[in-house]
């Protein structure tokens, strides 16, 4: 067995330049073989375009050997998070590669001829969340650990109290959303299935193919185009009259063809009278509005009719709702670009900061918070109802709420983007079996968005028995949030409900929002609880608990027990990490915490040594646990603040602490007589290798890029310490 840890994007990579080497002595010292392997947006991109590449610049697809890996027993992977690559992404990455001498195509927004069509064809495999599906072979098990919980609690982030006469709202559509549509049914037979849409012009084939097995579930559903602009036309006069911020929240990035559809929506509605009155000279000048607002001030630079265009859109902002601002200082609105406002750090943040946003002059204001689909807006909209009748949530009090999520075989929305399309016009989607017969079928009207969603049942009851030992586990009260209301989830609660009997146990069902309000009750009563969720659940409570208990999500232990045996330790959430970028080039300061990075080593440590009865790696792995303590009970975290301790002071401290641990570890008298060397070396000299480290920042740096970094620049950047780089090279 090996350990492979990846290489991603923004500041995990530039913490991963410091970590890793640290990373690799310690490892290196008893044996344990770690390899790298390279996931970020630029490598995937070229990855897709070998042929097009000279031999020099060519890169292996990582993806798809990691997608091998993680089908076997062996697989030990740490993961840390990567850029879900919404199309301006893309084409920043694209301009940014060309400009360094990689000869790969642009992005073709409307394809041609066959060639442009294969292109977009290639670049569509590398949008959205492309990596995730393919390396999460198994259900997620993301809790936090006793030592970040008690830190949490003794040093609580600072609480922006919520005012009980807020006017903040969650507001979804009340009719013709993806809840109220959904079908679902549960093959009785495995079956090949296929996607087609019936028109005025005959059927054509969407998809083709589609693998479903026995006892497996699928649900498909529709977002109404003409109930989704009439919401946002509501919104919009609501905010106006009440005169809070207007924001909007999805996940243009995982959702990758569904939820930059809506988002265009918000922006052609709110700038409707920009596209009625110049939607012709936009067209051709090729904007399009499911790019935002960025793109379109972008691509009238050189237009004749620039300086009408922009009166108008300056005209629209003053006189419509004041919308929620990402940069004030910028002018950087919530619909300028896709990707810039995710829903699952977006809107914890907001609850958490008081349940309020900034407007144009940064000033913080209640906010609409449009999340149009009720499928899960109710979480929120939950929080928001126990704020307003039990007051601040307090993290020096709070228990704890773990996940147990629905991931594996691309289970439900993560497996979506092949399978979701919009209406070209009006007509029928309809799902068929191998013998032609309809499994579903769906009426809509030209635009409409269409998605269907397929779950495994070895994944489900894998899902259902890890939810059931954590409960037993922890004792901590465990609940399946399943809205019997929606057809997918009563499927699946009728499997919860057979499981449970085979096992005899007894766990609550709840629907998400009655679910949601229970966590809070128990966890206000500094209890623990357990959610067991499906896919996008599991993905945005792994961002809303763990925010309003500690402060971020980045501090959670977050384990992926693969079905073939292998395991995968993913290492907390990258939401701010482009903010941590720009504070970097500017001051040289680093403020991503790799705690996370620090709880998914020692837990494949662990791993390892189950797995291979390696008696070092158990050693390595209880001493790197003693070490996360220390470094946490000596609040070693980054400071935001530059010419303060950073990501690279933080894992300065961790190795001298580790070396402590080790010194002080009996097991191997070997190991522990040559560690208390290196931490007597690294004590000694803690002082002048911290000054080290704090005269290297206040000061701008370049990166050699943003998507593709240049390694040895950030090796430098990284890694200022000469005299801790002497001293950790003596160890390996």
């Amino acid at each position: 067995m090996k350990i492979t840890y990846t290489l991603t994007d923004e500041s995990p990579a530039l913490a991963t330049y410091s970590f890793l080497p640290i990373v690799q002595a310690f490892l290196g010292k008893v044996g344990i073989p770690i390899e790298t392997s390279d996931i970020s947006l630029a490598a995937r991109v070229l990855a897709q375009f070998t042929e097009n590449l000279l031999e020099s610049q060519r890169v292996k697809d990582s993806l798809k050997e990691l997608g091998e890996l993680v089908n076997t027993p062996n697989a030990n992977l740490i993961k840390t998070p990567n850029i879900s690559a919404s199309i301006p992404q893309l084409k920043a990455t694209i301009k940014e590669l060309q400009e360094k001498g990689f000869a790969i195509p642009d992005f073709p927004d409307d394809p041609s001829n066959a060639s442009e069509k294969e292109i977009k064809e290639k670049y569509q495999k590398v949008l959205g969340s492309a990596v995730n599906p393919v390396l999460r072979q198994g259900n997620s098990d993301r809790r936090c650990t006793k030592a970040v919980k008690d830190y949490a609690r003794k040093n609580p982030y600072k609480i922006t109290p919520f005012n009980k006469e807020s006017k903040t709202r969650v507001s979804y559509i009340q009719k013709g959303d993806f809840f109220d549509n959904e079908k679902a049914i549960l093959i009785k037979d495995s079956t090949i299935a296929s996607i087609s849409f019936i028109g005025k012009n005959g059927t054509e084939v969407l998809k083709e193919n589609l693998k479903l097995d026995k006892n497996e579930i699928l649900d498909a559903t529709f977002m109404s185009a003409k109930a989704l602009r009439a919401f946002y036309k509501e919104q919009i006069e609501i905010c106006k009259n009440e005169n809070i911020l207007l924001s909007l929240h999805l996940k243009a990035t995982m959702m990758k063809v569904s939820d930059p559809v809506i988002f265009g929506h918000a922006v052609s509605v709110y700038f409707k009278e920009l596209f009625d009155t110049f939607g012709e000279e936009l067209h051709n000048l090729g904007v399009n509005p499911n790019n935002g607002v960025s793109e379109l001030l972008a691509k009238i630079e050189n237009s004749s009719k620039k300086a009408e265009i922009l009166e108008k859109y300056n005209e629209i902002l003053a006189k419509g709702a004041p919308l929620s601002m990402v940069n004030s200082d910028k002018g950087i609105t919530n619909l300028h670009i896709p990707s810039d406002v995710i829903v699952d750090a977006s809107m914890p943040a907001m609850l958490k900061n008081g349940a309020r946003l900034w407007d144009k002059d940064g000033k913080e204001c209640d906010t609409n918070a449009l999340i149009p689909d009720k499928t899960y807006a109710t979480i929120y909209e939950a929080v928001l109802e126990d704020l307003r009748a039990n007051g601040t949530l307090d993290p020096s009090k709070l228990g704890s709420v773990s996940n147990v999520g629905l991931m594996a075989k691309k289970a439900q929305e993560y497996g979506s983007h092949d399978k979701t399309f919009i209406a070209k016009e009006d007509g029928i989607f309809k799902i068929t079996d191998a013998q032609g017969n309809t499994l579903l079928e769906h009426s809509v009207e030209k635009g409409d968005i269409y998605r269907a969603n397929t779950a495994k049942f070895d994944a489900v009851q894998n899902w259902i028995d890890l939810g059931i030992e954590r409960a037993d586990l922890t004792g901590s009260k465990a609940i399946f949030w399943l809205d019997l209301k929606r057809p997918s989830n009563k499927i699946m609660a009728d499997l919860v409900q057979e499981r449970l009997k085979e096992k005899g146990k007894d766990l609550a069902i709840l629907a998400p929002k009655e679910a949601c309000l229970e966590s809070l009750k128990l966890i206000r009563d500094g209890k623990d609880a357990i959610s067991i969720t499906g896919n996008v659940l599991r993905d945005y409570l792994t961002d809303l608990f763990p925010i309003l208990e500690l402060g971020t999500s980045a501090k959670m232990l977050s384990v992926v027990p693969m079905l073939n045996g292998g395991a995968m330790f993913e290492t907390g959430a990258g939401g701010s990490a482009p903010k941590q970028v720009e504070q970097l080039v500017e001051e040289n300061h680093l403020r991503w915490d790799s705690l996370g990075e620090f709880l998914a080593l020692q837990a494949s440590l662990e791993f390892y040594a189950q797995k291979t009865g390696k008696k070092e790696a158990q050693i390595l792995a209880d001493s790197l646990d003693i070490a996360i303590g220390e470094w946490l009970n000596n609040n070693k975290a980054p400071s935001r603040k530059a010419k303060e301790d950073d990501n690279r002071t933080s894992h300065f401290y961790l190795a001298l602490y580790f070396a402590k641990a080790l010194a002080n570890n009996s097991q191997n008298s070997t190991l522990q007589n040559f560690f208390k060397g290196i931490f007597e070396e690294l004590n000694a000299n803690s002082d002048k290798i911290h000054q080290e480290f704090i005269n290297a920042q206040g000061v701008k740096v370049d990166l050699g890029g943003y998507y593709k970094l240049d390694d040895k620049a950030c090796d430098a950047i990284m890694r200022p310490s000469a005299t801790f780089n002497a001293i950790l090279a003596k160890i390996h």
